[in-house]
């Protein structure tokens, strides 16, 4: 027993103290715990070895002289960076294509995708057999598309200019051309990715309550005011969800630009992803291609977590 005086005049207090303090006993996992261990243990092995191990390799080359053909390995710190951030096509050409190339995709594809919900959210004949005609690009692989338009824009048999040329219009060569080129690009990857907003948005559109429809038409709104004052707020957070999940997809876009122009004529049409290929691959400079990823990682992060932040502001401010 121990006695200690609190202040002058004050009770005792006893506090009894052990001599020998047994440290906490450990909890072990219980079984259901060690079960659920061991159903992620393969899906984060996977992961582990297939996403993150690369991104420290990558991240490791960024900063050394590592050229495929003379790998020194020299530690060179942020001069491929600097040699990136400083590189005139990568700030005239390559940056403003990739975002000019984000924003109409992913907006035309958004209203597209609403537009084809809101057809397909009333029931009529046949709705299941539309439904399915209008996923059918989801089925088909983004490398195949883009060699279907690049046959169909062809300037010598292609199809369009067939068309074009029976109507009495002169031909055009498509892929020759900076912004006819693009604009084939981005017809291919709207064309690819409308039904995936299609997707969504109708799976959203069903999930909405009833009971503020019932009201609105209760007081005589109109379909337009319908959408603008009910529809779209509600739905607003499968929106915002989509628009910032395709604009992150839409940044790293590598198949069909390199499957349908390879970035031509010239540079023109070159996007972020084939400026990293092209360094890393073509010129095989490990280095700089690494850099310019990590660059790319970097400014889509700030970019997704912007464009989510605005986005979410922009719901709460329509509710």
């Amino acid at each position: 027993m121990r006695v200690a005086a609190l202040g002058h005049g004050t009770e005792a207090v006893a506090l009894q103290s052990s001599p020998h303090m047994m440290p906490p006993a450990r909890r072990r996992l219980s079984e259901q715990e060690r079960f659920m261990l061991l159903l992620i243990a393969p899906a984060a092995a996977i992961l582990l070895l297939f996403q993150v191990v690369p991104i420290l390799i990558g991240a490791n080359a960024s900063f050394r002289d590592w050229t495929l053909y003379d790998p020194k390995k020299t530690w060179v710190g942020l001069a491929h960076y600097t040699a990136v951030v400083t590189d005139r096509a990568f700030l005239t050409i390559v940056l403003p294509n990739t975002f000019l190339f984000m924003t109409v995709s992913v907006g035309a594809s958004l209203l597209l995708g609403l537009a084809l919900a809101l057809l397909l959210n009333r029931p009529f004949r046949g709705q299941k057999l539309v439904q399915t005609v209008l996923l059918m690009p989801l089925m088909v692989a983004p490398v195949i598309a883009a060699i279907m338009l690049r046959w169909m824009f062809n300037d010598q048999f292609g199809i369009v200019n067939v068309v074009l040329e029976a109507l009495g219009f002169e031909g055009q060569p498509w892929l020759a051309q900076r912004w006819t080129a693009f604009a084939v690009i981005v017809l291919t990857d709207v064309w690819l990715w409308t039904p995936w907003f299609t997707l969504l948005l109708l799976a959203g559109l069903q999930s909405l309550p009833r009971e503020p429809f019932e009201a609105a038409a209760i007081d005589g709104a109109g379909r337009f005011s319908v959408l603008r004052f009910v529809t779209l707020p509600l739905l607003s957070s499968v929106l915002v969800v989509c628009a910032v999940i395709r604009a992150i997809d839409a940044f790293r876009t590598f198949d069909i630009v390199w499957t349908l122009s390879g970035g031509g004529p010239g540079r023109s049409t070159e996007l972020f992803s084939l400026y990293a290929y092209v360094y890393a691959f073509l010129n095989l400079d490990f280095g700089k291609g690494s850099a310019a990823a990590m660059i790319g990682g970097a400014i889509i992060l700030v970019v997704g977590l912007g464009l989510f932040r605005v986005l979410d502001r922009l719901v709460q401010v329509s509710r």
